[in-house]
């Protein structure tokens, strides 16, 4: 892991090697997460919140389910940049607006963190700099799981909020 002092004394920015990563993240990559030929990197975002969950009863089971993720993207500075909810949704303070549609998912890279995944842009509202957004990465996560609490008759409905980090990737043409 590099230091951000370190990084800022060479002359670079969080956000340079985020974005340089991402333009080489495909390298080291499952070939299932790899945007489409002719995509370019649009916008790169560290994100910070939590992933909601809720006990629910479904066909006989009790389980955690994925409700809703709550969290601010920032940039390279920590400046909140925007939110990303439910849908899920991406909306930047710029007036950009995606929903993205899951297309695979690369089983957690670093034990304890939810998958990475591949999306592409279901839905694009408004202006600003994703207006071109047709694909959605999550990479570099960091925690997120369900709870390891159990899911019984006594937690029925119950939400749990577990806090989690990712990196968003925004490609298009």
């Amino acid at each position: 892991m590099v230091r951000l002092g370190w990084v800022k004394c060479l002359g670079f920015s969080l956000m340079t090697l985020a974005m340089a990563y991402a333009q080489g993240a495909d390298t080291a990559l499952s070939d299932i997460l790899k945007v489409p030929a002719g995509n370019r990197l649009v916008l790169s975002v560290h994100a910070k919140g939590d992933q909601i969950y809720q006990c629910k009863l479904e066909q006989g089971q009790y389980a955690w389910q994925l409700v809703a993720p709550d969290a601010r993207l920032l940039d390279d500075k920590g400046e909140i940049v925007g939110k990303h909810f439910k849908g899920p949704s991406w909306q930047l303070n710029s007036g950009s607006l995606l929903t993205g549609r899951l297309l695979a998912k690369q089983d957690k890279a670093q034990e304890g963190a939810v998958a990475w995944l591949l999306l592409a842009v279901a839905e694009n509202n408004g202006a600003g700099i994703l207006s071109g957004a047709k694909f959605i990465k999550r990479i570099n996560t960091q925690a997120g799981l369900p709870p390891e609490m159990v899911c019984n008759t006594n937690h029925l409905g119950l939400e749990k909020r577990i806090p989690y980090q990712a990196d968003y990737v925004f490609y298009g043409d």
